[in-house]
């Protein structure tokens, strides 16, 4: 059964392998995040730790038998308000496990981070992420920035976490 944690050192060689092997998967619907961030992604990782440790963000990974299966992301939190950012691997996607975890990640959000709604931006051709996002109770609520998206035109989806899906 795959686990939800939040992302810490230790998870370096399985979340830069997880990257490594999705990454034309990734690209096919969103910006691929070039030579730099695999070849830097130690540096990377430890900024994000530090921006976690400050409580600005929170990141997490979703993994089972030791390989990470997605990374979630809740980023620039504000005034209980933050960003939730997601990817899953090739070999689960369309097994709800990108469902299942950002209904997790909602009541985590919550809970754990004290935040009242999630924005999530995804582009029109990413339809399974559209879908997750309906799915777990996320509404749209107005376009979003191509730049946001790597040029892409896309939609803003918003979720009240008061509210249960």
């Amino acid at each position: 059964m795959p686990e939800l944690k939040q992302l810490d050192a230790g998870h370096a060689p399985e979340v830069l392998a997880f990257e490594v092997s999705n990454r034309a998967y990734f690209a096919a619907s969103i910006s691929d995040r070039g030579e730099e961030f695999y070849d830097q992604f130690a540096d990377r990782l430890s900024v994000m730790l530090a921006e976690q440790e400050v409580g600005g963000c929170a990141f997490y990974v979703v993994a089972a038998d030791g390989s990470v299966l997605g990374r979630f992301n809740l980023y620039d939190f504000k005034d209980g308000t933050a960003n939730l950012g997601y990817r899953v691997a090739q070999h689960v996607a369309g097994r709800g496990v990108a469902t299942a975890t950002v209904r997790e990640l909602c009541r985590l959000a919550a809970a754990r981070h004290g935040l009242r709604t999630l924005r999530a931006a995804t582009s029109h051709a990413n339809a399974a992420s559209q879908r997750v996002l309906t799915k777990a109770g996320f509404v749209p609520v107005g376009p979003a920035d191509p730049a946001d998206l790597g040029g892409r035109p896309g939609t803003w989806y918003q979720r009240d976490l008061a509210l249960q899906p």
